[in-house]
C-alpha cells in the first residue's frame, strides 16, 4: 500500500535547515563537550526564557523531567498527586517514581483535558499538587488552575510534553506552575534526534535540586549529596534542538492554520457525528495533534474507520486507546472499569489525523474527502432496503 498522507513527515521540517543542524553537530563534534557541555547551557536558557520560565534543566526524556521534577518539588512518599486518567503513562509512570501516590481523575469530553471539578472531589489532606496536563497542544485554564491551587493550597505541576509555546490566557505553557515537564520525542513540536526532556522552574531551589538530581545528585565533582540518577540532555541533542527552536514558533503557526482547514472541511460531517475536539485556547492552540472523536451517533465505528483510511494510504494514531487506570500495569493502584466514564468512552472514540509543518491543503481535503466517502458508504449499507421501510411503516 502506498502511503498518501504519512501520520508525520520529519524530513519536510528538517531538509530546509539540513546544514545548521548539522554545522551544530559538527561544532558539538570539535568542542568535544558531550556531556553538559556549553550547547546545553545555551539551550536551557534559551528555552526557560521563550517559555517565561526563569530557569531550565535538560534531562534524558520527558519521563525523567516528571519523575526528577517532582522530586525536586519534594514531592515524594506520603503525598498524593492528582492528576488525569486521560494521558500517556509517563505522567503516571513519572508520579510512581517520585515516590508519590498518584490520584487519578476524570476529563471533560469536550476538550479530553483534566476535570477540574473532579479534581476538587478527588482532594484529601494528604493532597500536595496537581499535574494537569496540556493534551494534544492545548493548556488546562491557567487561571482556573491558579485558582483551584489557591483554594486547596496544592502545588501546579504541568506536563507540557505536547504544548511546547502553548498559550492562553496571557499564560505560556511551563509559566503556570512551580515546575513544567516537557519532552523533546522527535515528533513533537520541538523534537531532538533521539529522546530528550526538560525541567523549566521559576524556583532557583528546585532548579538547583534537579541539577543535583539528574547528575547522580552530585552538588560538585565526586560530592553527592542525595540519592539522584543519570540523566542528562546530551549536548549534541541540545544543539540540535538550539537550532530548532527560532522556527518553532512558526511551524506552530503552520500547525494551527492545518488545524483551522481540518475544523472547516470538517464542519459537515458534524452532523455524522465526526466532531474535532474542543479548542477552548484559540491561537494559543499548537496542537501537537489534531484529534476528532466518532461520536456515538455515527454511522461508522472508530476502527471501521481507522481501516477505511488506512486503506486509502492515510495513516492515523490513536492517543490513547486504553486510559492509565485500565492498563495491566497498574491494577495495584485499586481502579476498575467504569471509574472514569468520560476517559473511557474518549478513548474508544477518538482518532489523531495527520498532523505537521508542511501538511499540504490538497492533503487536508484528501483526508477529509476519504472521512467523508468512509461515512457515506456505511450509512449507505445501513439504509433500510424498501421492503424494510414497508414493514417500519406498517
Amino acid at each position: 500500500m502506498t502511503i498518501r498522507v504519512p501520520f508525520v513527515d520529519l524530513k519536510l521540517q528538517h531538509e530546509p535547515i539540513q546544514m545548521q543542524l548539522q554545522d551544530a553537530i559538527q561544532s558539538v563534534l570539535e568542542q568535544g563537550d558531550f556531556i553538559l557541555g556549553q550547547a546545553l547551557s545555551d539551550f536551557e536558557a534559551a528555552f526557560a526564557a521563550v517559555s517565561g520560565a526563569a530557569y531550565g534543566v535538560g534531562v534524558a526524556s520527558g519521563t525523567d523531567a516528571i519523575a526528577l521534577g517532582l522530586q525536586a518539588c519534594n514531592i515524594g512518599a506520603g503525598d498524593e498527586v492528582i492528576l488525569p486518567a486521560n494521558t500517556f503513562v509517563a505522567t503516571l509512570i513519572g508520579v510512581l517514581r517520585a515516590g508519590a501516590k498518584p490520584i487519578l481523575v476524570d476529563c471533560d469530553r469536550r476538550t479530553a483535558l483534566i476535570d477540574l471539578e473532579a479534581a476538587a472531589k478527588a482532594i484529601t489532606p494528604q493532597t500536595k499538587a496537581i499535574i494537569p496536563v496540556h493534551l494534544y497542544g492545548q493548556m488546562v485554564s491557567p487561571r482556573q488552575l491558579l485558582n483551584f491551587a489557591d483554594t486547596y493550597r496544592l502545588l501546579i505541576f504541568e506536563d507540557a510534553a505536547q504544548a511546547h509555546l502553548a498559550q492562553r490566557e496571557e499564560y505560556y505553557a511551563g509559566s503556570v506552575g512551580i515546575a513544567a515537564a516537557f519532552s523533546f520525542y522527535p515528533s513533537k513540536n520541538l523534537g531532538a534526534f533521539g529522546d530528550g526532556g526538560m525541567l523549566l522552574t521559576r524556583d532557583s531551589d528546585v532548579a538547583q535540586k534537579m541539577v543535583r538530581l539528574r547528575n547522580y545528585g552530585a552538588s560538585q565533582k565526586y560530592f553527592h549529596t542525595e540519592p539522584g540518577t543519570n540523566s542528562r540532555l546530551d549536548t549534541l541533542q541540545a544543539a540540535v534542538l538550539h537550532q530548532k527552536l527560532p522556527y518553532l514558533p512558526q511551524w506552530n503557526r503552520d500547525r494551527l492554520t492545518i488545524a483551522q482547514q481540518y475544523d472547516n472541511e470538517l464542519a459537515p460531517l458534524a452532523a455524522a457525528g465526526i466532531i474535532p475536539i474542543e479548542n477552548q485556547s484559540g491561537t494559543g492552540h499548537v496542537y501537537h495533534l489534531y484529534v476528532i472523536k466518532i461520536d456515538d451517533s455515527c454511522p461508522i465505528e472508530r476502527q471501521q474507520l481507522q481501516e477505511k483510511l488506512t486503506a486509502a494510504g492515510i495513516q492515523t494514531g490513536i492517543h490513547y486507546p486504553i486510559p492509565c487506570h485500565l492498563q495491566p500495569a497498574f491494577t495495584n493502584l485499586g481502579y476498575q472499569l467504569g471509574d472514569f466514564p468520560q476517559a473511557e468512552k474518549l478513548s474508544k472514540q477518538i482518532l489523531s489525523l495527520p498532523m505537521y509543518p508542511g501538511l499540504s491543503s490538497s492533503q487536508v481535503k484528501e483526508v477529509v474527502a476519504a472521512i467523508a466517502h468512509a461515512v457515506s458508504t456505511i450509512s449507505q449499507v445501513n439504509e433500510p432496503s424498501p421492503a424494510d421501510l414497508s414493514s417500519v411503516v406498517a
